[in-house]
């Protein structure tokens, strides 16, 4: 069954009647009045979707960002990717599963893939720790970039977390370091690199995989440097005021296309990524593909200048 957030409450409620009218009509002996009915109120309903997706609020698209079913970097690895060989290990201290990474081929080129992955149930989740990285995880990434840059690989990136991971063995452990490091590997890479934020870009634990030269957005996912609540609970010291904070924190697509953060918007299906996986792996592929394709040629040189450039430019012109 899916799942509705408690905006899409009017949508759940036509859904729900479509769906009890397609079980009667299943039992009844005359159906042509009640097929007539189903084709009404489904239209009513997406036409109910189409008008709350076309003016979502940057609270509710956190929401959407973080649907229990939206697609995480997995399944873009295992619809996009083929031969995909996973690598594993900082070769310091131990692997992390919240980052996934390994070679393969996207589209008849061979790439370097790394991504953040939450998880889709309670057991994947708690195995790659809700896609917050520890530092072995981040070092993971430097390992993969740095190889990815002695092959001339292109390397594209998944980025879907909340956040590092803030536990005290996460800091013991050095993970300011370790995110500066991931984030200089990024700029420093003499290929060419893609990042697309496939859900929530969370913070420095985002941005340390995402230092791309194409840096790519689903059209409701959400980049920020802290989570709204995380925002509201320091600026008025209440976590209630999260859609106050979304709101003011220009985290939105939209707002981050407008500002210079990111260079492309991804369309995604009516209703968000969730409800057409098909489609929205289809997007993001044809969009990764162009991005790579603007950069075939170019000397590491120019890609390093290209990339610095770009984030340089951020804020400039506001």
């Amino acid at each position: 069954m899916s799942v509705y957030l408690d905006f899409e409450r009017p949508v759940a409620e036509l859904d729900a009647k479509i769906l009890e009218l397609k079980a009667f009509s299943s039992s009844a002996t005359t159906t042509v009045a009640i097929q007539d009915d189903v084709a009404r109120l489904e239209q009513k309903a997406e036409a109910a979707l189409r008008d709350l997706y076309t003016k979502l609020t940057p609270w509710q698209k956190a929401q959407v960002a973080r649907h229990q079913d939206r697609p995480h970097a997995l399944d873009y690895v295992a619809a996009l990717i083929e031969d995909f060989t996973p690598l594993s290990g900082d070769r310091a201290f131990a692997d992390d599963a919240a980052i996934v990474a390994g070679l393969g081929r996207f589209r008849g080129r061979s790439v370097c893939v790394l991504g953040q992955e939450k998880g889709s149930d309670t057991e994947t989740r708690i195995k790659h720790n809700f896609g917050m990285a520890r530092p072995e995880g981040y070092r993971k990434a430097v390992r993969l970039m740095e190889m990815a840059g002695r092959f001339g690989l292109p390397v594209v990136t998944l980025v879907d977390t909340a956040g590092a991971y803030p536990g005290i063995d996460a800091e013991e452990r050095g993970q300011a370091e370790a995110i500066a490091r991931s984030t200089d590997a990024g700029l420093s890479l003499g290929t060419p690199s893609v990042a697309v934020i496939i859900g929530e870009g969370g913070s420095g634990g985002a941005i340390a995989i995402a230092t791309a030269n194409r840096v790519l957005m689903l059209e409701h996912a959400i980049y920020s440097v802290i989570s709204p609540e995380g925002a509201a609970s320091i600026l008025w010291r209440d976590s209630t005021r999260a859609q106050d904070a979304a709101t003011n924190m220009k985290i939105t697509a939209q707002d981050l296309k407008r500002l210079g953060v990111i260079d492309q918007i991804v369309p995604e299906p009516l209703g968000g990524a969730h409800r057409d996986r098909d489609d929205v792996f289809r997007s993001v592929g044809d969009a990764v593909e162009a991005s790579l394709a603007s950069l075939d040629g170019l000397p590491p040189e120019e890609i390093r200048r290209q990339r610095r450039e770009k984030f340089l430019a951020i804020g400039r012109n506001l």
